[in-house]
């Protein structure tokens, strides 16, 4: 008896030093940004690199968003309502962005809307040219975040009472005043924590922008691009705007926690 009691207090504290120690392996090298950054962030703020890097991510984060919904919705809507056929294989191949790493991404947007692309190749004979762009940010933003934002908002759509549905389609309701009055209503906290996901996403992207879009300094260089870029010449300038970026990230995860919650 003694024995077994000795034995659930070791196991107690073995899973209480592990939780610890996960904390540790996490905090540490955030807090050491902050230690390490100190001033740094109040006075690279005003610096040119950090303005025109965050106007860049501020402005293709706010476009790539825009067109997240628009073309996320519906289909989060459709994959949760509708029965069509090979709906699993659809489903696969819009979360294939999600498992991919970042240069491969970043590789395949180039293959397909590159200037001797399968589509870039028909946009430069009217003299639209994507790759290395503003729009090929864009590009690469919604084709790494859009999944995740269908994925969460399709979850959260499923979970509206089907009922409630049916019944409002029997009172003569169409089904945009359905969607409208009450799966979006009941779906809201969902849709929108997929949003602000898809929207973090978009901010974090590296691998798939430096391979399509490229580093140009004021042009396509967005603050994931900038703090590489910036590590050569300025470390300072790179831990402030590293610093930025935890904190934004951070403001994030707590907004998406409340919304979870009051949801």
């Amino acid at each position: 008896m003694e024995y077994l009691l000795m034995k659930d207090r070791f196991m107690k504290l073995l899973v209480f030093c592990l939780f610890i120690l996960c904390t540790l392996f996490v905090s540490v090298p955030i807090i050491s940004l902050f230690i390490s950054s100190g001033a740094q962030v109040i006075y690279q703020i005003t610096n040119n690199v950090v303005i025109d890097a965050f106007i860049i991510s501020m402005k293709s984060t706010l476009i790539s968003l825009i067109i997240i919904i628009i073309l996320g919705l519906p289909s989060a809507y459709i994959l949760a309502r509708k029965k069509i056929r090979f709906k699993k294989y659809i489903e696969t191949i819009l979360e294939i962005p999600l498992v991919l790493p970042p240069s491969v991404a970043g590789l395949i947007l180039l293959i397909a809307f590159g200037k001797n692309g399968i589509i870039g190749k028909l946009l430069y004979k009217i003299d639209l040219k994507l790759s290395f762009t503003f729009w090929a940010i864009v590009i690469s933003q919604v084709f790494v975040a859009m999944p995740l934002f269908i994925k969460t908002a399709k979850n959260g759509i499923e979970k509206v009472d089907k009922d409630l549905e049916v019944t409002a389609a029997t009172l003569g309701d169409k089904p945009i005043q359905i969607f409208i009055n009450i799966t979006l209503p009941l779906s809201y906290s969902s849709i929108l924590t997929g949003a602000i996901l898809a929207w973090a996403r978009s901010l974090a992207e590296f691998g798939a922008t430096i391979m399509f879009a490229g580093n140009l300094s004021g042009k396509t260089q967005t603050l994931p691009l900038a703090i590489y870029s910036a590590m050569e010449i300025d470390m300072n300038v790179s831990l402030a705007m590293a610093t930025i970026l935890v904190i934004i990230s951070v403001t994030i995860l707590l907004i998406t926690k409340y919304i979870s919650k009051s949801g």
